[in-house]
């Protein structure tokens, strides 16, 4: 089926997640600090080392369950390292009161991030725009920050890219209003051979914000490509669902989320460069 929507993920997709994320973890583990009420950088440097050890034992837990890889960028590593550490200093042992701690902490910080996008950014945004499709931004990140980065890039078309903002990609819930595509979904895959534990797909908030588009743009997700840079997070249920997806691969990327777009054949893609996007279109 041929293309009709395209939607795209916006932290280290379009940009440069190491650049932009350096101030972010700066002002992050100051206030983290403030919170322990001590200077804890040797306790996150431990920590961190421990999230490299292995991706099928450590990950972003929610719920206990693991949502996404712990070291995939900046700021998936500040939120995983921040929970452990709050446990640890006896700061954090409530998940939920835990988890509102660490988000305020990202927000925060987040509005210190820099501003770097990857060198193809504006060219592939402005082809993308050319095409007539529509053309959409669905992030974790608040709506107006995303809203002014990309005002400052300043794409031809730029008054036709719509953000949708604050999707909690990592939260498993339900989908509201219910929807049976959503329904449909099982609880978690597994990839075989590559990947230890489960990858869970029922991401209700996500899904609601893709509802949103599909339903303003009277498609659905076998016509919708969706490119991101996380396969956890930005993928893997658009996969599940049907839809096209590209992995915008990051220099890190692990061997189970390229495995994990390689097995969906022709409706997967894998590239380190987003000009890969376009030809996808065809």
């Amino acid at each position: 089926m041929a293309i009709k929507c395209v939607v795209l993920d916006f932290d280290g997709t379009f940009t440069d997640v190491l650049a932009e994320g350096a101030p972010f973890l700066t002002h992050f583990q100051q206030a983290l600090y403030r919170v322990l009420g001590q200077d804890a950088a040797a306790a996150w440097d431990e920590e961190v080392a421990a999230l490299h050890e292995g991706v099928d034992q450590y990950g972003w837990e929610v719920g206990g369950r693991i949502v996404a890889p712990a070291t995939a960028d900046p700021y998936l590593t500040a939120t995983c390292t921040a929970h452990r550490l709050l446990q640890r200093f006896g700061k954090g042992q409530d998940e939920a009161a835990r988890t509102d701690t660490v988000q305020t902490l990202y927000r925060d910080a987040y509005r210190h991030s820099a501003t770097a996008f990857k060198e193809e950014a504006k060219e592939v945004l402005e082809a993308l725009l050319a095409t007539g499709l529509p053309v959409n931004v669905v992030t974790n990140a608040h709506t107006e920050l995303v809203e002014a980065k990309l005002t400052r890039l300043a794409p031809k078309g730029r008054e036709r890219l719509t953000v949708f903002g604050d999707a909690r990609k990592f939260t498993l819930e339900d989908a509201e209003p219910k929807d049976a595509r959503f329904d449909a979904l099982p609880e978690a895959l597994t990839l075989d051979g590559v990947l230890g534990r489960p990858v869970y797909l029922r991401r209700g908030r996500y899904f609601a914000a893709l509802k949103r588009i599909w339903d303003a743009t009277h498609s659905g997700p076998e016509s919708t490509l969706v490119a991101g840079d996380i396969y956890e997070l930005d993928l893997a249920m658009p996969a599940a669902l049907g839809a096209h997806v590209q992995l915008v691969e990051r220099a890190n990327v692990l061997p189970y989320e390229r495995a994990a777009v390689e097995r969906l054949g022709a409706r997967g893609g894998v590239d380190k460069s987003l000009r890969a996007i376009l030809p996808r279109l065809r």
